[in-house]
């Protein structure tokens, strides 16, 4: 097993990409990729960002995933080239709002559930009026520090 430190990968991943942060947040609205839902950017390391033309941020709303660790205000990065397999925290397109889920696989079943034990509702796939699966999120940025937090709030 090889070690790298954070810097090294940096510089041996190509550099830095810029990644479309969406303006509307997710768990509520319905963000397109359209320029014009497009906040700014963030640049990241090109080595964190396997497809940048694919991978898009937004800012969480809620706690419907702090099972998982994405609490209300992490910021999400999203890919949306990548294949969603069950167990994968997903943003689907539940009749007309984006919302962050876990996919689950159940027998040939597929469902999207919070990932909150104080919200225990699942939706099956097949059972929604509109359902879409359209990312899956590769990794969300919590900010620990609340000074930091509020620097780059609107």
């Amino acid at each position: 097993m090889s070690l790298f430190r954070v810097g090294d990968q940096a510089v041996d991943g190509g550099g830095l990409v810029r990644i479309p942060f969406m303006l509307p947040t997710l768990c509520a609205g319905f963000p397109s990729p359209a320029e014009d839902f497009i906040e700014g950017a963030l640049e990241l390391p090109r080595w964190l960002v396997p497809n940048p033309p694919a991978t898009f941020i937004w800012r969480v709303r809620g706690w419907c995933m702090k099972g998982a660790g994405i609490h209300d205000e992490d910021l999400a990065v999203v890919d949306r080239s990548l294949s969603p397999v069950s167990g994968a925290v997903v943003v689907a397109v539940i009749n007309g709002e984006m919302s962050l889920k876990r996919l689950v696989m159940t027998g040939n079943r597929l469902s999207l559930t919070f990932d909150n034990p104080e919200m225990d509702q699942e939706f099956a796939l097949e059972d929604l009026e509109e359902g879409l699966l359209w990312g899956v999120l590769l990794f969300s940025v919590r900010w620990h520090h609340v000074k930091a937090r509020a620097s780059v709030q609107r």
